[in-house]
């Protein structure tokens, strides 16, 4: 069936044939650095700017020394951020100014590994700017997106079949219309974490209720029953996770098939920002979301009232993400959860000083990987 297209039919155009990875023989990394000597300091550090998301499956001879040029072209440019190096590829995301940008782009596509794999509409782009993220931060790591599976077992040359934004919404249109008559073999599944879905996702979707991707492969494992025989339509924010999430979820081949959205929610709400996507985009950035309608479709913590801005949990040893909105911060309700409030405002009376960060009773009460208790008529809904 991998010929096959998401209605059964022939592949839609575009996405006929599955990738299958890009092999480098013997790639040079290129030390060249832009040329600034025509750009203003001012041009090049503006506040005003934008943030870069992208990534790059191939193959990495030398991951510590694309490393070290990642760094140095990213401070030669004034850009912060976070950028993964692996010998799987490459992923980043990255804020400074527009010109410092896009120098950014045009040193990656000349980039001799990167020549003819990656290209421009590879990069998606968001207002914002350096000061979305503290600092800079490039390493080089096992995995380029943190599943938790070594990529020689689980590779991402063996992906779901890609779907442009357009052939996307068409198919979740299909879905949307075949569920509410209770005859759907689809599932729309959100790869992404419980804290992402739970401001913005795709209409009648699965969402699992997982903290973190590395969960992933486990809740796949848990609920085995639920893929049986079903055409798997995938998405997340920019298309990487589906890459690893989709070829582990071929591994089992439990799937009729698997299909993923190109370029995640980024492209398709540069295409459809109205379209069956509602809510915010969540980013790991200091931004915590982006916006495309103005729809809410999550409420406070504590009062029950329609809202979506993400604040930092005000206990200092937690690192969990709060929705409270603005009355309910005025009363001091801040925290994620009561035992954290109780701990800030011990914190509060002792002497500052470092605080080690652990789970708090929100992550404790979770179950690390959640059993899907879904009837087929529920799925079919689209609930």
């Amino acid at each position: 069936e991998a010929g096959r297209g998401p209605a059964g039919g022939s592949a839609p155009a575009g996405s006929a044939a599955r990738p299958s990875g890009h092999s480098c023989t013997n790639p040079e990394i290129s030390w060249a650095l832009p040329n600034t000597s025509h750009v203003s300091h001012e041009d090049l550090t503006s506040q005003v700017g934008e943030v870069l998301l992208y990534y790059c499956y191939c193959e990495v001879k030398d991951p510590e020394k694309l490393c070290a040029w990642q760094k140095a072209l990213c401070q030669h440019l004034h850009l912060t951020g976070k950028v993964r190096v692996a010998s799987e590829g490459i992923n980043g995301t990255v804020g400074g100014s527009k010109v410092a940008t896009s120098l950014y782009i045009k040193a990656m596509l000349s980039q001799p590994l990167f020549r003819n794999i990656l290209c421009q509409e590879d990069f998606k782009s968001s207002a914002g700017g350096s000061h979305c993220f503290p600092d800079l931060r490039v390493g080089v790591f096992k995995e380029i997106v943190p599943m938790g599976i070594d990529p020689k077992i689980v590779s991402y040359k063996e992906t779901g079949i890609h779907l442009s934004p357009q052939e996307f919404h068409r198919e979740v249109k299909q879905y949307l219309s075949q569920a509410s008559q209770g005859q759907s073999d689809t599932i729309l599944l959100d790869c992404r974490n419980f804290y992402e879905s739970k401001i913005g996702r795709f209409q009648g979707c699965l969402a699992p209720d997982i903290r973190k991707f590395s969960y992933f492969p486990s809740y796949v494992d848990e609920n085995l029953e639920l893929f049986k025989d079903k055409r798997v339509l995938m998405y997340c924010t920019g298309g990487i996770r589906c890459e690893r999430g989709s070829a582990y979820l071929r591994s089992k081949a439990v799937c009729r098939e698997v299909y993923q959205l190109k370029g995640g929610i980024h492209k398709y709400l540069e295409e459809f920002p109205d379209g069956f996507y509602r809510g915010k985009l969540f980013v790991f950035d200091d931004r915590y979301a982006i916006c495309s309608n103005e729809d809410i479709i999550s409420v406070c913590r504590y009062c029950g009232v329609l809202w979506d801005q993400y604040k930092l949990c005000s206990s200092q040893h937690c690192r969990q993400l709060v929705l409270t909105c603005p009355g309910c911060c005025n009363k001091g309700l801040t925290a994620c959860c009561p035992v954290c409030q109780e701990k800030e405002l011990k914190v509060t009376s002792r002497i500052s000083g470092q605080t080690l960060k652990e789970e708090c009773e929100c992550t404790r009460r979770r179950p690390r990987v959640p059993i899907e208790n879904v009837s087929p008529r529920m799925l079919d809904t689209g609930k």
